[in-house]
Parts: C-alpha cells; sequence; structure tokens
C-alpha cells in the first residue's frame, strides 16, 4: 500500500474543464483550487455530487482531495472531478474499479458544445424568416 505523505493522482474531463485530482488516506477534507468544496462550489447538488465516486467504494471521510481544476462552468468542473476523483481511487485499489464502473463514474461523457454554423445565428438556430 502507498506511504502516508504518497498521492494517488487521477485525471478528469467534461466538456471544457480539467480537474486534476490527488487523494491521500485521511480524515476525508475536500480542497479544490485552493478553497473548502462548499465555498467554491455553491449548489448543494454540485457539494453532493463531488463525493459520490466515494461513496459508491464505501470509503467516504477516508481520503483527504485535492482538486484543480480549470475550464469550463460549474457542471462541467464537477463533472470533471468526479471522473479524476474515481480514477485516482481505480488506480489506489483495483477492486474499486468494479463499483466504480458500475456508477458510471470511469466513462467520459463525449458530449461537447456544437460549433457555430456560417449563415446561422448559432449552431442550429437560423435568422428570423420574413416572408415580406
Amino acid at each position: 500500500m502507498a506511504k502516508p505523505n504518497d498521492y494517488t493522482w487521477g485525471v478528469g474531463r467534461r466538456k471544457t474543464a480539467v480537474a486534476r485530482v490527488r487523494i491521500r488516506e485521511g480524515s476525508g477534507k475536500m480542497n479544490i483550487n485552493g478553497k473548502e468544496h462548499t465555498d467554491y462550489f455553491r449548489l448543494s447538488p454540485d457539494q453532493d455530487r463531488i463525493f459520490e465516486p466515494l461513496r459508491a467504494v464505501q470509503a467516504e471521510g477516508n481520503f483527504d482531495v485535492w482538486a484543480n481544476v480549470q475550464g469550463g462552468g460549474t457542471t462541467g468542473q464537477v463533472g470533471a472531478i468526479v471522473m479524476g476523483l474515481a480514477r485516482a481511487l481505480a488506480r489506489l485499489n483495483e477492486e474499486n474499479e468494479l463499483s466504480l464502473r458500475k456508477g458510471t463514474f470511469l466513462t467520459r461523457d463525449s458530449r461537447m458544445v456544437e460549433r457555430k454554423k456560417p449563415g446561422r445565428k448559432k449552431a442550429r438556430r437560423s435568422f428570423q424568416f420574413s416572408k415580406r
């Protein structure tokens, strides 16, 4: 097993957000970009969602988590942190991978914003049609 000061890393991506997550055995602290998770994510569904991989492997409160996340909005950043945390837990113990995969925490959500097309207002929205 890992030494007390050794970290396990995982990288997660969602939309345009990228999260580098490291975990270590500890008391269950969650630190995101140097802030407490409750200060960084204001919405309670976002705060709850980042702990779901730990709940899936029955390890809530056993690991300290540090995450550096860049790009995207809050939803994309939460998804990136969840994936990075799940990858770190799977790397730490291979027995965790089955339950994490069953919860779809290790599956990359490949949906991205569709690009704007020429001659249109947005990706699919056309300009208003005028008959006269």
